[in-house]
């Protein structure tokens, strides 16, 4: 086994959104840093891989998830001006509400104290604005403006990319899982080590994979399968701005207008099965593509049989509730562990990459909401 000349402040395990921005934003704070991937930034096995992912601000009364997700647009968007790359598609997200819907009316209050931007339409008015969509039994709902969808795996290899233009070593390499009792270094499957005074473990869908004993019953993997749907030629009122992304809560089912002649995106958000992200195969089932189907014809009626034009089944990696999993191992002061994704991730990547970085050069306590200790084995989901 040969010994690697890379020895870095930082080795950052993982190249997906999480990943990406800790390794960006180290190396911005003055760290040596190498990033390393098993099959590469915004794989098609990576749940950080797909065309797109919303970026929203509500939370309901979760106010650190509004707070870095309103924090993150920011520097999403800085990102895509100072790269003249245009993944941020300002379409608006419209969250649709029963009349006793506890989760928006914390939503409303979240949103005003943080004096984000949003519209509160009644039923009527939500008939009005948007006759594609049946929405009649809709009491009222939330439109945040801002917000919109990004194209997450062109997002990701535009980050590593400014990682790299950085002094960001980057690399397409599989880290073997640590064997030692302490880490002076890692081993890599071509037989290389690698040695860094820290390590960050962001690996995704990979993380019990990687530590099965701590953590193979603390992140479950889920099967997430996506819908794309055919809209009719030359109609235009199911793409922006006459569209806007959407979650309607209630039923567990989000999704986003026609960009880029994609189609008409559905995406079920009810947990899954279970998955393994290296061994299972990505077909959709008969029984999500039927439930894509009747939500189509409760929504959009006249896209009941509308031709299906591209699938994608994606993880969830879901910690017991919801929030992060950002910590320091137990055993190991040097080696931290990021993750938990949990389906609503992807937007807060600089969030969490600016909080990880922080920490690994100032030091300081971690939110005992993101503590390994707060991560129990049965999924009860209170952040959405």
């Amino acid at each position: 086994m040969t010994t690697s000349s890379n020895s870095p402040d930082v080795a950052v395990i993982g190249a997906g959104v999480f990943g990406a921005w800790i390794a960006y934003l180290l190396r911005q704070s003055g760290q040596s840093v190498a990033l390393f991937d098993a099959h590469g930034a915004g794989h098609t096995r990576a749940s950080s891989g797909g065309e797109s992912r919303l970026i929203r601000m509500g939370y309901g009364d979760a106010e650190l998830y509004t707070r870095w997700a309103a924090q993150s647009l920011t520097s999403w968007t800085a990102l895509f001006t100072a790269k003249q790359q245009p993944l941020l598609h300002g379409t608006g997200v419209l969250w649709l509400a029963r009349p006793d819907d506890a989760q928006m009316r914390a939503t409303l209050v979240t949103l005003q104290r943080l004096k984000i931007q949003f519209e509160r339409l009644d039923g009527d008015e939500l008939v009005r604005r948007y006759p594609q969509m049946r929405l009649d039994d809709m009491a009222w709902g939330i439109l945040e403006p801002e917000s919109g969808v990004l194209m997450a795996r062109r997002a990701v290899q535009t980050v590593v990319d400014a990682a790299i233009a950085l002094g960001v070593e980057y690399r397409i390499a599989d880290v073997m899982p640590p064997t030692d009792a302490h880490w002076p270094s890692l081993a890599t499957t071509d037989g290389e080590r690698v040695s860094a005074d820290t390590y960050v473990f962001a690996c995704g869908g990979w993380l019990p994979k990687v530590f099965p004993r701590l953590l193979g019953e603390r992140i479950i993997l889920t099967r997430q399968e996506v819908f794309y749907f055919g809209c009719p030629a030359g109609n235009r009122n199911f793409a922006p701005p006459q569209l806007p992304a959407w979650i309607d809560f209630g039923k567990e089912v989000y999704g986003m207008p026609d960009l880029a002649g994609r189609g008409l995106k559905v995406g079920i958000d009810r947990h899954g099965p279970s998955f393994d992200p290296d061994t299972d195969d990505r077909h959709v089932s008969p029984e999500q593509l039927r439930m894509a189907r009747d939500f189509l014809q409760l929504r959009f009626p006249s896209l009941g049989d509308a031709p299906l034009l591209e699938t994608r089944v994606c993880q969830y990696e879901n910690t017991s509730n919801g929030d992060f999993l950002i910590d320091r191992h137990p055993n190991y002061a040097n080696v931290w562990l990021v993750g938990g994704g949990s389906g609503h991730g992807f937007k807060h990547g600089p969030a969490v990459g600016e909080y990880v970085a922080k920490r690994i050069v100032d030091g300081g306590p971690v939110s005992s909401r993101f503590a390994l200790a707060s991560k129990a084995t049965v999924q009860q989901r209170t952040v959405f």
